[in-house]
């Protein structure tokens, strides 16, 4: 996936980091600025930033004439940096946040205003991630759609990588900001993702208090590159291997986004974070994805908790989105359904044992062949936004009875005699359409499979038949969507009656050829 004005991103932040390196020595982190979102209670917001050793750091938040509160520190000498952790704060403002540094006779302070306390969400990810609002459906009108979003800060780093764990961050295209339709619709690619920025925005709808969006995103990247050297070492990753130049077209080396992208965010007190990544890894590494995915997670997760002081929670929500579909004559068409399933870490769901407190949003169903900008890139932000705000609302802000993933088989009944499978499923199912060909069984003989279609039979509110007349010999496994385009947009067979939800793809094995026996496929 090309991204336009991505060699740029590696030279401009050289020239804005000199110049803010510059000077007293005394200021704030980079991405502590005007404007800016810090996280609500319970959790206190990290304040942190650079100056001289040995020097006092008071730091003090303001609303109008009233002090709100005072903490004082020091600047370490070995870092020449100090941080604080305020109290936890309501959501709600604006407040200003002073700083002043005090060595001898030597006095300097920094401001910042119009400060806002609500839910910091970090948005991360490929080029699926970094698409702008002016590149997705009806984006003249979204574009339009802020003026009752003002609430909704936005910010969006740099493109920058790095061989080293960086301390802070290099650059930023976009400090702290309201929205506008200047700075969600900049160009293709560039500045604020429009995942993200939805996400954000159908959250607030929600809510109704302060949302902070932090995009920090690069098209053509496999995961590899936002991992830390600790988890990929974990996966017995090599740090040499064949790298298709079709599917991965952004940094490849191993850490180099987790460097200068992630790392240096990792002091500030965070909700939450979303992720929509995995194209670039359909041909690389893709069988070591399953333990990738959640082991990235479990790193961002523990540097975040210690970066932020424990203000961060160890095992904060992390929602993702499934990958799409693509139209391509290039790509296996085992490669899509691999990476699906292995973003579940192979269990077909989220929330599981290998990956606790994470959401998906599935979206295989909202394919664009027309796409202009390639149909791995559909133009359909809006529903996947939707679909995440769905699982975060479940997870994160702990909705009872908010259904927010399609229906799995809750059991799978081997029928042989009658030439049927019969499937029952945890929630209700809306068949929209009948299909021969989405559903496929395994047929076995002599050692030798192969995969047949299992054509919808008859359907309940909760229960599925499938014909399976087709095998002669034995049935041991069963598979849904299992290819690269499953459907046509919004036209998947299976539903959550609300249609908003597909179910999602699966793999089950049928372990026992007893008529009547029953296969747990999701538990």
């Amino acid at each position: 996936m090309v991204v336009p004005g991505s060699v740029l991103g590696l030279l401009l932040p050289l020239v804005l980091w000199a110049d803010r390196s510059a000077g007293i020595g005394f200021r704030f982190a980079s991405y502590i600025d005007n404007y800016m979102v810090l996280q609500k209670e319970p959790a206190g917001a990290v304040i942190w930033g650079f100056g001289m050793p040995g020097a006092t750091v008071t730091v003090t938040l303001c609303q109008g004439q009233e002090t709100i509160m005072r903490k004082v520190t020091s600047v370490k000498a070995h870092s020449n940096t100090w941080m604080v952790v305020l109290d936890p704060m309501k959501p709600g403002g604006p407040f200003e946040v002073m700083a002043q540094q005090t060595l001898g006779r030597m006095n300097s302070t920094l401001r910042v205003h119009d400060v806002l306390f609500g839910d910091v969400w970090l948005c991360s990810g490929q080029s699926n991630m970094q698409m702008t609002v002016s590149q997705i459906f009806n984006a003249t009108r979204e574009l339009s759609n802020t003026a009752a979003y003002q609430s909704v800060r936005i910010l969006s780093v740099s493109l920058v990588q790095s061989e080293q764990e960086l301390q802070d961050l290099a650059a930023l295209d976009l400090q702290w900001s309201e929205p506008t339709s200047e700075n969600l619709g900049h160009g293709n690619f560039t500045y604020m993702s429009a995942v993200c920025w939805l996400f954000g925005r159908y959250l607030y709808d929600t809510l109704q208090y302060p949302i902070g969006l932090i995009s920090s995103s690069w098209g053509g990247t496999p995961i590899e590159a936002w991992s830390s050297g600790r988890s990929l070492k974990a996966c017995g990753v090599p740090k040499e291997g064949f790298i298709p130049y079709d599917s991965v077209t952004g940094p490849r080396e191993h850490s180099v986004l987790w460097n200068a992208m992630i790392h240096p965010l990792r002091n500030m007190t965070l909700k939450g974070v979303i992720w929509y990544q995995g194209e670039s890894n359909v041909n690389y590494n893709r069988n070591l994805y399953n333990c990738m995915f959640p082991a990235l997670i479990d790193d961002w997760r523990q540097t975040f908790h210690h970066g932020s002081q424990g203000q961060t929670k160890r095992f904060f929500p992390f929602g993702f989105v499934q990958i799409s579909s693509e139209k391509s004559t290039n790509t296996s068409d085992d490669g899509f359904p691999q990476i699906r399933w292995h973003q579940t870490a192979d269990f077909g769901y989220v929330p599981n044992q290998k990956m606790p407190n994470t959401f998906m949003a599935v979206a295989m169903d909202l394919c664009d062949r027309d796409s202009p900008f390639g149909s791995i890139h559909p133009r359909d932000k809006q529903t996947v936004a939707y679909r995440l705000h769905l699982g975060a609302r479940a997870v994160a802000y702990g909705e009872k009875k908010l259904t927010f993933q399609g229906p799995l088989p809750e059991k799978i009944e081997l029928l042989a005699h009658k030439g049927l499978l019969n499937l029952t499923y945890y929630q209700q199912i809306q068949v929209q359409r009948q299909d021969n060909k989405i559903f496929e069984i395994s047929c076995c003989s002599d050692h030798h499979c192969k995969w047949l279609p299992a054509p919808m039979d008859t359907f309940s509110t909760q229960t599925l038949t499938l014909n399976i007349d087709s095998c002669h010999e034995t049935v041991v496994a069963l598979r849904y969507a299992w290819t690269t385009w499953p459907c046509e947009y919004k036209q998947c067979p299976l539903y959550y009656p609300s249609s908003i939800l597909p179910a999602p793809p699966f793999i089950a094995f049928i372990t026992d050829q007893v008529p009547g026996h029953q296969s747990n496929v999701a538990k």
